[in-house]
């Protein structure tokens, strides 16, 4: 069997094709199934991009992302990560999904263990599947506050185990790994030589006082550490297609620049102008934005105020509200009619299997503040007439 036949085209894609469907047909849609941010890039950086294209930056560049870029990623690293990386641990790639794609075929070989999170967005699950790993899924529960923890992950581990894959802020439930407990983790797979993905996508929507800390930075000397960034969620670039992932392992730096090379030879270069702009967004921007989430967040606590279908998770950053669904009801026939009645969601299992994950439901508000602040009184109506 090839390989591509054990991943599924992902159960997100498939409700969000049909909202779009019935968008096309007329109705009336209201995006919260969608991670996509809908804030409109820096002018800065649209600047910097059109002055890329007037200037013909516009042929082959080095494979593993334009110098430029890459100096400025390594001062972002060790100064806002704190971590003890130089240009040369850098590559720039895809989007964060490539970087995942990437890192796993280079650390991972068929029957190796990788342990992550469930729930999981699922790209990062089928990628380590994607490189012949098998994935094992440590629940995160409610009376846990959805913390990924070590010594759940200890239960876990096999001679077998090979990568603890973490992502904080996480994605789906908003949940902040606390820096106590990544000391711990980062520990764990000291002692046993395995090696550390830590995708930090969601590292600046934080609210509440949520604070990000990358693991690398509590372990400068291990080289088995690969942090991931995407610029879709902190720059809002989701279209343009930019990650990059830092680690200091030679052998593994080797491997990624080959695989570099025979999967994209490149990443756009217009757009890598760009980017080394963005690294010079003001502390305002993430301020606004993060206002702004918080804002739409609160909005729709307020709207599931009053019902027992849905109990939400208070999430610290992220921008998606992780919903325990009432015992006894169908997550499945709630998340469908929730759909019919032009409300967009992510039912549990399309994140993993775990008893907990099953019986919730995610919503995502990076939609706009308007769609929030329209569709939450028929989020709201659909809740109070809904009959299981």
């Amino acid at each position: 069997m090839n390989k591509l036949d054990q991943i599924s085209l992902g159960k997100i894609v498939v409700i969000r094709e049909k909202l779009l469907n019935a968008q096309r047909d007329g109705k009336k849609i209201y995006r919260f199934e969608s991670g996509d941010p809908s804030f409109a890039i820096y002018p800065a950086i649209k600047l910097a991009m059109e002055k890329a294209l007037n200037e013909n930056k516009t042929h082959y560049i080095p494979n593993n992302g334009i110098p430029e870029l890459r100096e400025a990623l390594a001062k972002k690293l060790q100064t806002k990560n704190h971590l003890s990386i130089e240009a040369k641990h850098i590559s720039v790639t895809n989007g964060a999904m490539h970087a995942l794609y990437v890192l796993y075929q280079c650390i991972v070989e068929d029957g190796d263990e990788v342990i992550v999170p469930d729930p999981m967005w699922t790209e990062a699950v089928e990628n380590a599947r994607l490189a012949g790993a098998k994935t094992i899924g440590v629940e995160l529960k409610p009376e846990h506050n959805y913390v990924y923890r070590a010594q759940d992950i200890e239960a876990k581990m096999t001679a077998k185990t090979k990568v603890i894959f973490l992502n904080s802020p996480q994605n789906p439930t908003g949940a902040i790994i606390p820096k106590e407990e990544l000391i711990k983790i980062a520990a764990l797979a000291v002692k046993n030589n395995l090696w550390l993905v830590s995708d930090e996508a969601y590292e600046h929507v934080l609210f509440d006082g949520g604070e990000h800390t990358s693991i690398g930075s509590l372990i400068p000397d291990y080289d088995k550490v690969i942090s991931v960034y995407s610029y879709s969620k902190s720059y809002a670039m989701s279209g343009l297609r930019l990650g990059y992932f830092a680690c200091r392992n030679e052998l593994f730096n080797d491997r990624a620049g080959k695989l570099l090379r025979c999967t994209v030879n490149g990443i756009n270069s217009v757009t890598q102008w760009g980017a080394i702009t963005a690294l010079d967004n003001p502390e305002s921007w993430y301020v606004e934005m993060n206002k702004e989430y918080r804002k739409r967040r609160d909005l729709f606590l307020e709207a599931l105020t009053g019902q027992d279908i849905l109990i939400p998770y208070i999430p610290h950053g992220a921008f998606y509200l992780w919903c325990r669904v009432k015992d006894g009801i169908d997550v499945a026939a709630l998340s469908e009619a929730m759909a019919q009645a032009g409300l967009g969601n992510a039912p549990g299992d399309c994140f993993g299997e775990g008893p907990s994950t099953v019986q919730s439901l995610r919503l995502a508000f990076s939609c706009s503040s308007e769609m929030i602040l329209e569709g939450t009184e028929p989020l709201r109506t659909f809740l109070k007439n809904y009959k299981a």
